[in-house]
């Protein structure tokens, strides 16, 4: 009976785990490689070949690579090399380490967690600092955080990488001020961003009417009354629904934001499950048009969609027999369609819509599709691991 109880016991703390809480005391197979379904052989790609961890740079892209990272860590896989990996990865940008604009920000998750894992006051104290650069970030009118240093405006990206950080110095500390600046920069950016009918967010909004050209942008983009972009993009729609689902993951039921997080993201999943292409798993690059000339199958927008439903699910916000679908359809339609052998064992994601800022409807189709950049990398393994677990 005691052994049949331990066993129990030790299922219902896994399955717990559904994103970062930590059972205490380390896995049998903490120094067990993991290379068997794609997504451990995409892991295995991602550190070992793609970005070790001495080539790490201070950035947004590579932090959602390095929170895939660290979300293996936490689910005990691979524990003691994934731990090995943030450390250098901190270890290589300490004297880089920034907090100055939302894309800077990012990356200081990863002191936040090795402040809290180790308790080693360098990190501590870098943390911090990150936290107190972050204050002094430019704001919109509406307290939003800008996503540009040189001009105010805010864009669906930003909270996301802000999140990583904050919702990581909450875990650090057990304050909510953090938890409640999450909620306060998605209110604030879904009040110039937000579709009141879909849920979707658009891509960005310019605060002044001052022209720039940030060389990536169309030039005239937010030349409307609105002074916002015209579209829903994919891989930016997938950085909300991540940051929703990651931060009512860990806030209080009784915090008073939750309500309005928990109907943003209730809305946001239903829209997208009847935008989801059946045929191939996947959403599109502007998931609105689907099949349309032009528009294609985008695999970071996939994995980031998914793997905020599966979390969603995991939490109890999303009926299983309604979402569960969803993500059983992405989860092989990115196994048939978006992975590419990488020498022997490995692979990498495909059908990547490359970096991308704001334009017109033609300017989303006609962006590169690359693979392999971190923030797909990262969005992927996430999402394997989420499903994996539900599983």
């Amino acid at each position: 009976m005691k052994k049949q109880t331990v066993f129990v016991l030790r299922v219902i703390c896994i399955s717990s785990m559904l994103l970062f809480v930590q059972c205490t005391g380390k896995s049998k197979q903490s120094s067990q490689p993991q290379v068997g379904g794609w997504g451990d052989q995409m892991a295995a790609y991602a550190t070992r070949e793609f970005m070790p961890a001495d080539k790490y740079v201070w950035d947004w892209a590579q932090a959602t690579m390095l929170r895939a990272v660290a979300d293996r860590y936490e689910l005990g896989i691979d524990r003691d090399d994934m731990l090995g990996y943030l450390r250098k990865a901190m270890e290589v940008t300490m004297d880089r380490a920034e907090g100055i604009h939302p894309n800077a920000v990012a990356s200081g998750f990863g002191m936040a967690l090795l402040a809290r894992v180790t308790g080693e006051e360098a990190y501590t104290r870098k943390a911090h600092r990150i936290y107190d650069e972050y204050r002094q970030i430019v704001k919109a009118s509406n307290g939003g955080v800008s996503h540009r240093d040189n001009v105010v405006e805010l864009w669906d990206d930003t909270v996301y990488m802000i999140s990583l950080f904050l919702l990581e110095m909450y875990r650090l500390t057990g304050d909510e001020q953090y938890l409640k600046e999450v909620a306060f920069q998605l209110v604030a950016h879904a009040e110039k961003l937000e579709d009141p009918a879909t849920g979707l967010w658009y891509h960005g909004w310019d605060n002044d009417s001052e022209p720039f050209d940030d060389g990536c942008s169309m030039p005239g983009w937010a030349d409307n009354p609105e002074r916002r972009g015209s579209q829903f993009w994919g891989r930016g729609n997938g950085w909300v629904v991540m940051t929703l689902a990651n931060t009512l993951h860990l806030m209080p039921r009784t915090m008073n934001e939750r309500g309005t997080l928990e109907a943003m993201f209730l809305k946001f999943a239903h829209t997208l499950a009847g935008l989801q292409d059946t045929a191939t798993g996947h959403w599109y690059q502007l998931p609105l048009y689907p099949g349309e000339a032009g528009n294609f199958i985008e695999s970071s927008c996939t994995a980031m969609f998914a793997y905020g439903i599966t979390v969603g699910i995991a939490d109890g916000l999303l009926p299983a027999e309604t979402f569960r679908p969803v993500i059983d359809n992405a989860f092989r339609g990115i196994e048939k369609n978006s992975l590419k052998t990488v020498g022997d064992s490995l692979v990498t994601l495909t059908n990547v819509c490359s970096g991308t800022c704001v334009g017109d409807k033609a300017y989303y189709f006609r962006r590169e599709v690359v693979e392999g950049t971190p923030f797909a990398l990262g969005a992927a393994i996430m999402f394997y691991d989420r499903y994996r677990l539900l599983k």
